[in-house]
């Protein structure tokens, strides 16, 4: 929880006092906490699991636009525009949030600009991720950008096991295709040319990354 924005930027008693003022909500894979339209009046961080934030056009399409793990936030922008949430937010692992409601967050800010820089911070991070993404979109093709993914998320959740880099993303197939933006055929096939080469091996809803040098020259 260090690691967050709010907290981060708090020694231990005032980190303590904030996290008092937090609700404990606890979630199964495929429990939606709030739906893209729903009124947002509450940040939330990830103590444990992860979270996708994702949209769904007209037609019914889905696009995955974030997955979120343990110490990211989200909902932030409730603070800042009262507005209907922009996005749905749906857990893809048993996962534990604490929320705090923009009352208690407007004093917490107001009494500690510190926190406010590192929100802001934060804020700006992940504008820079909207932004590389949808730079991706038109320039990368869809193996660059499978590669990618697969790179982001295995400096987040990835781990060192005998014979590679395990990342356990907890993403179905369809999922992956979303957060790329592209058909699961065509991601599929990506995955499996570049388990062909040698440079990674495909496990239930996770990845063992055996070449991340390769990977990460193919998503240049």
């Amino acid at each position: 929880m260090r690691r967050a924005p709010l907290f981060k930027a708090l020694d231990d008693e005032a980190a303590a006092a904030l996290q008092s003022q937090m609700t404990l909500s606890r979630m199964e894979r495929g429990d939606v906490l709030f739906h893209e339209g729903d009124r947002g009046d509450t940040l939330y961080v990830i103590a444990e699991g992860k979270v996708k934030l994702g949209r769904t056009s007209a037609d019914g399409r889905e696009n995955l636009v974030a997955i979120l793990g343990p110490g990211e936030m989200f909902g932030e922008l409730s603070l800042f525009d009262p507005g209907p949430r922009t996005m749905t937010a749906t857990a893809v692992a048993e996962t534990q949030l604490l929320g705090l409601g923009n009352d208690s967050l407007t004093g917490l800010l107001t009494g500690r600009p510190e926190v406010a820089k590192s929100l802001l911070a934060a804020l700006a991070q992940r504008l820079r991720r909207t932004n590389a993404h949808l730079a991706d979109l038109v320039f990368t093709d869809v193996p660059g950008r499978v590669a990618k993914a697969l790179i982001d998320l295995s400096e987040r959740f990835g781990r060192h096991v005998e014979g590679g880099l395990l990342v356990a993303h907890d993403l179905t197939q369809e999922e992956l295709a979303q957060l790329v933006g592209a058909s699961r055929e065509t991601v599929n096939k990506a995955l499996a040319d570049f388990q062909s080469r040698g440079w990674l091996r495909l496990e239930a809803r996770a990845v063992l990354l055996q070449d991340v040098e390769r990977l990460r020259r193919r998503a240049k």
